[in-house]
């Protein structure tokens, strides 16, 4: 049996319990439901600065109607994206309280200095609305505060993966594709030499100076080729050419050769931190960080690396 200490001990146990669970339970907010930011409308909502909880920010912005990103040369930002993201924002309730306690920001992730998103909305009158999302204890639901007050909700439809600071997130991030139909003849420059692709007549790539007995590996060529004609990007750089960027010396010169076009890829230094390289288009305005595998062929391959080799001839017995 329980000794009289044990059953205080019980009781306040309960008690705390039961407190924890008036407090922390999702319920109507007193007072009457309404939006989550009076007089805000998602159309009204021209930039948002997102801040993870790693401290990377991003900006988006509209002007003249179109979704930019600023920090990198103003370059496009996916329009719909944004559009989608904004309705969620506008569609926030405070229906479902969770707290009122400043002391409870903190433990869900909503405080001013612990928090997993911090979002900015800046309104055509300039208005600029702060609040912070933070943990999530169900699916499809994340605690949300708007910054100046204690009150915590819960947001539905709204996460952090919906607010990722890094501008891969609402760009195109395909920067060159030119179809391959177009082009006659890919010329390939590196440390290791110059090495040229042309299509035949049946559409298929091959080494412009292959000599017999040589024989192709048309599995390397194919996938030179293709990198070289889609090149797909970690993240826009901006329209400045940076000194670091090493355009001047550059890893691999790339020229796509169509009937009335020359397009010139340069694929630049490379970035030790994030294992990447500079490529800039001829074609186009924006500089942009790519992956190492992207471009590993047309920096690293030199000749013999499109060559079978020859099997090694078994000693005779």
């Amino acid at each position: 049996m329980m000794n009289r200490t044990q059953q205080i001990l019980l009781v306040v146990l309960v008690a705390q319990i039961v407190l924890s669970a008036v407090v922390l339970w999702p319920r109507a907010a007193t007072g009457g439901v309404g939006p989550l930011f009076p007089g805000l409308q998602s159309e009204d909502i021209v930039a948002l600065t997102i801040t993870d909880d790693k401290g990377e920010t991003l900006e988006l912005r509209q002007v003249t109607g179109e979704w930019i990103l600023p920090e990198a040369g103003d370059y496009p930002a996916q329009a719909e994206d944004i559009t989608s993201l904004l309705e969620k924002i506008g569609a926030l309730t405070t229906q479902r309280l969770v707290t009122r306690t400043d002391a409870s920001h903190k433990r869900l992730k909503v405080a001013a200095d612990d928090f997993l998103r911090r979002v900015e909305l800046e309104a055509g009158d300039d208005v600029v609305r702060t609040f912070y999302l933070g943990s999530s204890p169900s699916y499809g639901t994340s605690h949300i505060r708007v910054d100046g007050q204690a009150e915590t909700y819960l947001a539905n439809d709204l996460s952090q993966w919906d607010l990722n600071a890094g501008p891969s997130s609402w760009v195109d991030i395909t920067y060159l594709n030119v179809p391959q139909d177009e082009v006659s003849r890919v010329v390939v420059e590196n440390a290791n030499g110059t090495v040229e692709f042309v299509k035949d007549d049946q559409g298929n790539w091959a080494l412009g100076d292959l000599v017999v007995p040589e024989q192709l590996d048309v599995t390397a060529i194919n996938t030179t080729v293709s990198r070289a004609t889609s090149v797909t990007m970690l993240r826009p750089l901006g329209r400045e050419e940076l000194p670091s960027y090493g355009l001047d010396n550059p890893s691999a010169v790339v020229t796509l050769h169509k009937e009335d076009e020359t397009i010139t890829v340069l694929v630049g230094a490379h970035d030790a931190e994030d294992n990447s390289y500079v490529v800039k288009a001829s074609t186009l305005p924006y500089y942009v960080a790519v992956g190492s595998y992207s471009v590993q062929p047309l920096v690293e391959n030199a000749r013999q690396d499109y060559l079978q080799i020859p099997p090694t001839p078994t000693p005779a017995q």
